[in-house]
This record gives C-alpha cells, sequence and structure tokens, in this order.
C-alpha cells in the first residue's frame, strides 16, 4: 500500500519539454513511473523521446486527462506561469497536482490552494520535492534509487533531509515519502499526511520532519496525541540557528518562543513523539522503535 501514489497512478507533467521538465521527467520513467503525457500548448500533437519511449504532448491538462485518464500531474513551469498552470489543473478536476516551483509569489499560492480545494484537487507544495512511493511511482525530484520499498511512512518540509532519512533508513524503506514544501502556505500539511499514513495499513511507522518557523508542527502535534495511533518519530531542522537571525526558507519565521526548535520539540514530545536532535539519531530512534514493535 502507500498514499496518494501508487503503480497505478497516471502522471502528466506540466512543462515537460523545458530543460527541468525533460531531466525529471526521464528520471522519472526510470524509477517506473507511468508519465503518460506532456502539457505545452504551443507543441500540443508533438511526441517527446525519452530513451525510446515516446511521450505525447497534450494542449491541456484537460486533454491529457481525457486521452490518457491522467489522475496525477507534476508541475514544472516557472514561477510567473505557476497559477495559471495550477488553476489548470485545478479545473480539469485532477485529483493531484504535485507543485515542484519554487519561487512562487505566495498570494498566486493562496489563490491557486484555495481554488483547488473548491475544484477537489490535492496540492502537494509548491516549492516541494514532490513524492515517492519506492518500487511503484516516482513524482517530482526525490532520487529513486536511495531506498527501498518498507514500513515507514515519512512527511517532510525539507527536500534535502528527505534525502537523507531516505538514505539513513534504507535498510528499513518506507511505503511513501512525501515532501510537502516549506513555504508560508501550502497545499497538502503534516496533518493530511499523518491521517493518510494512519489509515494506510502497510505504514507502520511515521518520521515527521520539521523546521523553526511557524506552527506546523504544533498543530501536527495535537493531531497525533488525539489520533494517531501508530508510532511518530520526529526531527525538527534549526536547534543551532543563532536567536535573532533570519532564516533562508521563506516558512521559517520566528516570533519569540513561538516557531523555535525547542517549542516544536517539547509539543511533539509531550504528544508521544521521539525527536532526534540529528537525522543520524532520529534514524536511530526508527530503528529501535521498530525493533521493540
Amino acid at each position: 500500500m502507500a498514499i496518494h501514489l501508487t503503480k497505478e497512478s497516471r502522471v502528466l507533467v506540466q512543462g515537460m519539454t523545458g530543460g527541468q521538465g525533460m531531466r525529471h521527467t526521464r528520471r522519472m520513467l526510470a524509477a517506473g513511473t507511468n508519465v503518460v503525457g506532456g502539457v505545452n500548448p504551443r507543441k500540443a500533437g508533438q511526441t517527446v523521446d525519452f530513451d525510446g519511449q515516446a511521450v505525447p504532448v497534450f494542449g491541456s491538462v484537460a486533454d491529457g486527462i481525457r486521452s490518457t485518464g491522467a489522475d496525477v500531474t507534476v508541475v514544472f513551469v516557472p514561477p510567473a506561469f505557476a497559477k495559471d498552470a495550477v488553476a489548470e489543473a485545478a479545473d480539469a478536476r485532477i485529483p493531484l497536482a504535485i507543485v515542484i516551483t519554487e519561487g512562487i509569489p505566495v498570494h498566486d499560492t493562496v489563490a491557486f490552494t484555495a481554488h483547488a480545494r473548491r475544484t477537489g484537487t490535492r496540492i502537494i507544495g509548491p516549492n516541494c520535492p514532490g513524492l515517492i512511493t519506492p518500487g511503484q511511482s516516482n513524482a517530482g525530484i526525490i532520487p529513486a534509487d536511495i531506498t527501498k520499498p518498507g514500513p515507514v511512512g515519512l512527511v517532510s518540509k525539507s527536500g534535502t533531509l528527505t534525502y537523507q532519512l531516505m538514505y539513513e533508513l534504507r535498510d528499513i524503506g518506507f511505503s511513501t515519502c512525501v515532501g510537502i514544501g516549506c513555504d508560508p502556505v501550502v497545499g497538502t500539511s503534516h496533518i493530511d499526511c499523518l491521517a493518510a499514513f494512519q489509515d494506510d495499513p502497510d505504514t507502520e511507522l511515521v518520521v515527521l520532519i520539521g523546521e523553526i518557523g511557524g506552527d506546523a508542527e504544533e498543530r501536527a502535534a495535537a493531531y497525533i496525541r488525539d489520533h494517531v495511533t501508530k508510532p511518530v518519530v520526529g526531527y525538527i531542522a534549526g536547534f543551532t540557528a543563532p536567536e535573532g537571525r533570519t532564516m533562508g526558507h521563506a516558512g521559517a519565521i520566528v516570533s519569540g518562543s513561538t516557531g523555535t526548535a525547542r517549542a516544536k520539540q517539547e509539543a511533539l514530545e509531550a504528544a508521544g513523539v521521539r525527536v532526534g536532535r540529528t537525522p543520524t539519531e532520529t534514524a536511530g530512534l526508527v530503528a529501535e522503535t521498530l525493533g521493540a514493535r
């Protein structure tokens, strides 16, 4: 089992014919992802060859869905065009849109996430690495060869830490790894993924990666306390961040004691989550917890 993405998922790539779209479509295909088409209005009707596999280009997401039955789109378009691209996907009622693009203005993200909620399209991102169900499908930019299928579900704000925990736990493996993005507004939250992993029979333990800024991890802690019966192991990036300094991630805004790594750790531990101080320590807690079960 998995959440949101399986071997049955039929994937479109908006911006497939651009440099990043081409590169990562090739990687997704190599990982076994069922990429059924790209979207570019100026190149509709063409096909793109990826190492002997011809992928058609459609003029719109709606055309791609009608022709292929696609149920996932991955968005690789420049920030200025991302709002319209995601709105188009939502208007086509595609179930899942994974927005890789970074640098999207927050007001654009607010607009397209609100629109997607009205149409029933789940947004993952923006400014995210996507998600991978190892051995089944990979939608986005997550490396496919650093882990294997297994019992751990992962939800993370950070792309780099997603990759590191996947590698640290490569001998155990993952059901699905979801990079939700780190912008101030994202379409899918820690809580959304926790609920999905709780319902997934093959996920035995969840790893939650957060970072300083905002209160998403505190809200996740409250949800875990009330709704999650599976063990959760956490890691918060930013324990060594200097006080009074602005951090690089757009969502990493600390106000007083709110949003600090310590406050998040305390909230999670109060909900029964074991929190590591480093990625390696976090991986050790996962192995220890699974071994105890």
